[in-house]
């Protein structure tokens, strides 16, 4: 038992019932009753790690332990939580020490929730991938567990107003056949992202059945559905351009002021 873990998921349950929201969830089956697992999501918005902890909850009430930004766990209202739930603080200037925590995790016998695309993708299609899951099963032992989220996107995303009230939108996840930690960390992050890709497909023809035809020009609506989503090209360079200006503001801050006696 888990009293923090546990009140949060019946507040987040709670949530989800006052906004309507409605899901069909897919390979339960697929996440491991016993032992370690890396829950590999995609990343589509700001609410997907509060989601994709269900299968694993469904599946013999597992609880899944996020990678999630240092910041989190700085704010002094969300930080205490994260740590009573026994997610992972990650400093993305120096990585290692998470890495290595989630390894342990792992090792012994835990659900460790990552996202390979490492950010949000504004095209809701699957980004290029970071090798860290593959190289956290291989160090490790444990399968990979790919697991797409579909929908929540409607919800909150980056660029986006958030849509928190009573919405009745309809969510689809879905995990496929775990991966098991065989080959070179290369190798597996290339099964991962078309396990992943072929999911999401999946699960987009799904959602036009259950939810009707995907809208024209709607900004949750990848390009290549007719909506109003970035393409990935695209995407990606919005996102290199974003990365240039933080690059830029930082230098600016790390820069000597006039002044200044350092030379």
């Amino acid at each position: 038992m888990e009293p923090v873990y546990d009140t949060v998921i019946g507040a987040a349950r709670t949530l989800w019932l006052a906004q309507g929201l409605k899901f069909k969830i897919s390979g339960v089956e697929n996440v491991p009753v016993s032992g370690p697992g890396v829950v590999a999501i995609n990343h589509t918005g700001y609410l997907d790690f509060t989601l994709a902890g269900i299968p694993a909850h469904l599946q013999g009430r597992r609880k899944v332990r996020f990678m999630a930004k240092k910041e989190v766990f700085d704010n002094a209202i969300g930080g205490p939580i994260m740590r009573a739930l026994r997610h992972i603080p990650v400093d993305r200037g120096n990585g290692a020490e998470s890495y290595q925590m989630a390894v342990d995790y792992l090792r012994s016998g835990e659900l460790v929730g990552v996202y390979p695309e490492a950010t949000i993708s504004r095209s809701f299609e699957i980004k290029a991938f970071k090798s860290g899951a593959a190289r956290m099963a291989l160090d490790s032992g444990a399968p990979i567990i790919p697991s797409v989220i579909w929908g929540a996107q409607r919800i909150w995303t980056k660029g986006h107003p958030k849509a928190l009230g009573r919405n009745n939108f309809k969510i689809a996840i879905g995990v496929a056949e775990p991966i098991l930690p065989n080959g070179s960390a290369e190798e597996i992050t290339a099964q991962l992202h078309a396990s992943m890709s072929a999911k999401l497909l999946e699960l987009q023809d799904m959602y036009a059945q259950w939810n009707g035809p995907y809208p024209a020009g709607e900004f949750w609506v990848p390009a290549r559905l007719g909506g109003g989503a970035p393409t990935l090209d695209e995407a990606n360079a919005m996102d290199a351009a974003d990365a240039a200006e933080k690059a830029a503001k930082r230098a600016a801050r790390e820069q000597p002021g006039e002044g200044s006696d350092e030379a």
